[in-house]
């Protein structure tokens, strides 16, 4: 049996009627960028969120750099994240001229570890960017406790958590703006790429509309600005998929569920957790060996008995060869939980479409590996961790 990763055509089929339907609407309105599609899922992500406002945007990457300048955020400043995620959040903030400065993630949840945010700031720290990475939400009551009391600017990377909550807050709730990625293999995700702000700040919302459009807001009129608009095609497939990201969000959730049941036990990695009252969207299901060794032969065997495992990410950002690259930069204090995550992360697929038959597959065959070698994640105490205490799974 093989497994793939991604389930994009086996989803393109489930709503293929839905999808049609609006990018024919698109191709005869005859209106392609900026247009009555763009507008009108805008409006429906802003509802689905709970907000006032939706931009649409060219990608996620876009998304975080624009929210950034359109705070006022660039060259002077530093922005804290942690640097267990993908790439483009840190870049997003060397797109802006700002310096990115690293802190630990949780050992737990993966996120960013709200104790070890205030030891980071300095005078020039003027926002934080907590990643909701894998579909878990970070702590974001913790998160904005700080950023009010230091009076920072709060900007949520949700390019992997759509639909996820915490147990007494929404996402874009609690920030000045919540950024997300379509890219196709995103919970919510078009075929291509594109992305989105939503925010309650009308400020913010004009002065990102504004930059996303080359400065502009008025027909021939212009002042500094950029080209990253989201145009209506993809507006269209993204709505016609939004109807139904709460239900394929359910899915992933039973398939993590089956996943967690039927690798319980095993002695060579640990399972993702989900924080009691969070709900948490398995944008990936990923187990992390005990040792970084065991990762890439896990892989490798599961490859070769056709599941598509991959690492997301398998490099931290502060790791990445050139690190920074001209770029300002600086790592504040240990990273140990996000170097272990990194160099031990297995990525099992998951997408709702998935059948129960190939996810009790992927299971035998881990099981397999795990029984192979037992021995081998218990011995010792594999790659070290900071073990400090953190609000948000503590």
């Amino acid at each position: 049996m093989k497994v793939e990763f991604y389930g994009h055509v086996r989803q393109y089929h489930a709503i293929q009627s839905e999808i049609d339907a609006n990018v024919k609407q698109v191709l005869e309105s005859g209106s392609y960028v900026m247009g009555p599609m763009l507008k009108q899922f805008e409006g429906e992500l802003a509802a689905y969120h709970g907000t006032k406002h939706a931009i649409g945007v060219a990608n996620g990457t876009d998304a975080i750099w624009l929210a950034l300048m359109g705070l006022g955020i660039g060259p002077g400043d530093e922005v804290i994240t942690h640097p267990n995620t993908f790439f483009a959040t840190a870049e997003a903030i060397w797109i802006a001229g700002a310096t990115a400065v690293f802190v630990d993630c949780c050992p737990k949840t993966k996120c960013i570890c709200p104790g070890l945010i205030e030891a980071a700031i300095t005078p020039k720290t003027k926002a934080i960017i907590p990643v909701h990475l894998y579909g878990q939400c970070a702590d974001m009551v913790a998160i904005k406790k700080i950023a009010d009391r230091h009076k920072l600017r709060l900007i949520e990377d949700n390019a992997q958590a759509i639909g996820a909550h915490g147990p007494s807050f929404r996402i874009g709730q609690l920030s000045d703006a919540a950024t997300t990625s379509f890219i196709i293999q995103k919970n919510l995700g078009t075929f291509g790429d594109s992305g989105a702000l939503v925010t309650n700040c009308s400020e913010l919302d004009a002065r990102v509309r504004q930059l996303r459009n080359h400065g502009s807001n008025k027909r021939n009129v212009h002042s500094y600005g950029f080209n990253s608009r989201l145009d209506d095609l993809h507006a269209g497939v993204l709505s016609a998929k939004l109807k139904h990201i709460d239900a394929w969000n359910d899915q992933r959730r039973q398939w993590a569920a089956r996943y967690t049941a039927g690798l319980k036990g095993c002695r060579t990695f640990d399972l993702p957790v989900e924080l009691p009252g969070y709900r948490h969207v398995y944008h990936l299901y990923v187990i992390e060996t005990k040792k970084p060794a065991l990762r890439d032969a896990l892989v490798d065997f599961l490859v070769k008995n056709t599941i598509d495992a991959k690492t997301h990410y398998s490099i931290a950002i502060h790791q990445q060869a050139g690190y920074p690259w001209g770029r300002e930069a600086r790592v504040a204090g240990s990273v140990a939980n996000a170097e272990a995550n990194a160099a031990c992360c297995v990525s099992l697929p998951m997408f709702p479409e998935l059948t129960a038959e190939e996810v009790d597959y992927v299971i035998a065959k881990v099981r397999e590996w795990d029984a192979a070698h037992a021995a081998e994640g218990s011995e010792g105490p594999g790659l070290a961790r900071s073990g400090k205490p953190c609000p948000c799974c503590s």
